[in-house]
């Protein structure tokens, strides 16, 4: 008689998606605003069993999550998530998305609408290497997470985790929890004070919530 077949080892996924989807609660309905080739939506639904929608604005995208059985349809965080219901997701989650959308406030402000809870992950352009660089290079950066020439990249709003922070507490909304990530992907220690977080962070994760009472502020 053969032995049984051992288990596929798990899939590999990168730090900051398995970052993000340990914030979810299992079960949730997730909308991923942004979601590229779904491979933070496919691991949600792997290891967090949620309801998972996407939108994605590059037809590739939306292709290759079609091809994975995702529920994903095309869309512009710019511009589509007005139409999204109140309250119709638990998360809803933006994964190194923010700083190419031409209007953030109003992602945001969307965001924390259509979601009880909204999930924000983006790299840190107050991190040291970038300073480094553009104090000693005089040149964009290109960093790990900053992979993109600066006539190349997609990116057009770029901030630090300082910037970020300020722009929450001007919407009206709640950091209920932050975690920094160094160039390795390794948590900064989370009772450091911001600006640790803004000089040694490659990377920022935040899970945000409405202010208990106090609408948030729509836009303009």
């Amino acid at each position: 008689m053969n032995a049984p077949s051992p288990p596929p080892p798990p899939r590999a996924v990168r730090v900051d998606l398995a970052a993000v989807a340990a914030i979810v609660t299992p079960g949730s309905r997730v909308l991923d605003v942004g979601c590229g080739d779904g491979a933070l939506l496919q691991w949600l639904a792997e290891t967090r069993q949620v309801d998972g929608r996407g939108v994605e604005l590059s037809q590739r995208g939306v292709n290759d999550c079609v091809a994975k059985g995702l529920s994903v349809i095309q869309g512009d965080a710019d511009t589509d998530l007005a139409d999204y219901p109140t309250d119709g997701f638990d998360y809803v989650i933006l994964s190194q998305t923010l700083q190419a959308t031409r209007r953030p406030r109003d992602v945001l402000v969307n965001m924390l609408r259509i979601g009880r809870r909204a999930i924000v992950s983006f790299p840190n352009f107050g991190h040291w290497r970038v300073r480094l660089s553009l104090l000693l290079g005089g040149r964009m950066p290109l960093t790990p997470t900053l992979t993109e020439n600066w006539y190349e990249t997609q990116n057009i709003h770029l901030c630090t985790i300082k910037d970020f922070v300020e722009l929450v507490a001007d919407i009206g909304a709640h950091i209920e929890r932050g975690v920094a990530l160094d160039h390795s992907g390794r948590p900064i220690r989370v009772h450091a004070p911001w600006w640790v977080w803004n000089l040694l962070g490659a990377q920022a994760i935040f899970l945000l919530e409405r202010n208990e009472g106090k609408n948030i502020s729509p836009p303009p």
